[in-house]
């Protein structure tokens, strides 16, 4: 295998595949990059078992091909050879399937190769039977939340989205059992394919991560153990977790007994503030009482003192409400908000907390509240 290719068009390719190399992967070949050259372009395959990332640069895009042929070179190095190289263009050289030559006008790089031979054979098929998605609004529905997904392995279903497909409908779900993050939107499209998946909350982060053009469209293909989508020239492939996703729509009410409207904001600020006493946010409690006409957000430490903070709301529906609840888990539930305004929907001081932009809003996330006595 010999070319010569530009080192930003390489090193581009490179940083997306790179992504699903892993540190802590005990099988030395993982860590390697496989580069398979044929007439057509240059693959650039790389995984840990769990996600793999495949990028192909067409014929077009490289400067010339000597010979094809496949190498494995460890994905560290020549990520740190190229990222520090000055010269435009580089040359990359096999030579006798046990080394590989980097070079450039003024620089040689000699680096030891894996065995081709040992590299997993991985199955990256597509098929007819793809679901089609805008790339920003798929982002954007993970983004919305991805974050309420649990870290702890001791609920492995939890620490993934369940994605559900039905007709024109998707519906992306995420919880940690203490609070949800549900989005669902209609698209124009999809496929005819129903797909009911749970998706690593680290892997799909990783995919989310590779969008950089939101007006492209996304391909989805889905198989009984693994996720496929191609996005540009990119393939990114997930396992999935083994089991059924508990059914969450149970756990939203449908009817409240006292509706706010706030600016979320204004909200979000004094949360910010309120949550200065904490010692670790993530175990920050605030506690949220309507006097009058303003909503009194409340923090306190025995150590340090006590935070009020004040702002203007709009009673819809009901009386007076003191709650308490994570100030952590409110103030990423309303970042995933583009609105000016959410409803806070309550149900006594006890039960879940709900916030949606309107009663008809496709985003709902769900707090539950902490006894505070």
């Amino acid at each position: 295998m010999k070319l010569k290719i530009n080192r930003n068009i390489l090193l581009e390719n490179l940083n997306n595949v790179g992504r699903a190399l892993s540190t802590r992967n005990i099988i030395p070949i993982i860590n390697g990059i496989l580069f398979e050259l044929s007439e057509e372009g240059l693959n650039l395959t790389a995984t840990d078992n769990e996600i793999t990332i495949r990028s192909f640069i067409k014929r077009e895009d490289i400067k010339e091909i000597e010979s094809t042929g496949s190498v494995v070179i460890y994905g560290r190095f020549i990520l740190d050879i190229l990222r520090k190289l000055s010269s435009e263009d580089v040359d990359i050289e096999e030579i006798d399937g046990c080394k590989v030559v980097i070079s450039t006008p003024t620089s040689n790089y000699s680096l030891n190769t894996f065995n081709v031979m040992d590299y997993p054979i991985i199955k990256m098929d597509t098929n007819e039977d793809s679901i089609k998605l805008t790339a920003g609004n798929f982002k954007e529905i993970v983004n919305q939340t991805v974050f309420a997904t649990s870290t702890q392995e001791s609920k492995p279903l939890l620490t993934g989205i369940n994605l559900k497909i039905i007709g024109d409908r998707l519906e992306c779900v995420a919880t940690d059992s203490y609070r949800l993050a549900k989005k669902s939107v209609l698209f124009s499209l999809m496929g005819s394919k129903n797909v009911n998946l749970v998706i690593p909350a680290r892997n799909i982060n990783e995919f989310v991560k590779l969008i950089d053009n939101d007006e492209l469209e996304i391909e989805l293909y889905a198989f009984s153990n693994r996720v496929l989508f191609k996005y540009e020239n990119l393939l990114f492939q997930s396992s999935l977790l083994n089991g059924t996703y508990p059914n969450t729509d149970t756990l939203v009410p449908t009817d409240f007994e006292t509706i706010y409207r706030v600016n979320v904001n204004e909200f979000y600020n004094a949360m910010d503030r309120a949550s200065i006493l904490a010692q670790a946010k993530d175990k920050n409690i605030v506690s949220l009482e309507s006097k009058g006409n303003k909503l009194v957000l409340t923090s306190s430490s025995v150590e340090i003192g006590k935070i009020e903070e004040e702002i203007d709301y709009e009673t819809v529906k009901g009386d007076n409400i003191r709650i308490s609840f994570s100030v952590k888990y409110m103030m990423e539930a309303l970042r995933s908000f583009t609105g000016k305004e959410v409803n806070i929907y309550f149900n006594g001081e006890i039960k879940p907390i709900i916030i949606r932009e309107n009663d008809n809003g496709d985003l709902l996330q769900l707090i539950l509240p902490i006894k505070t006595y």
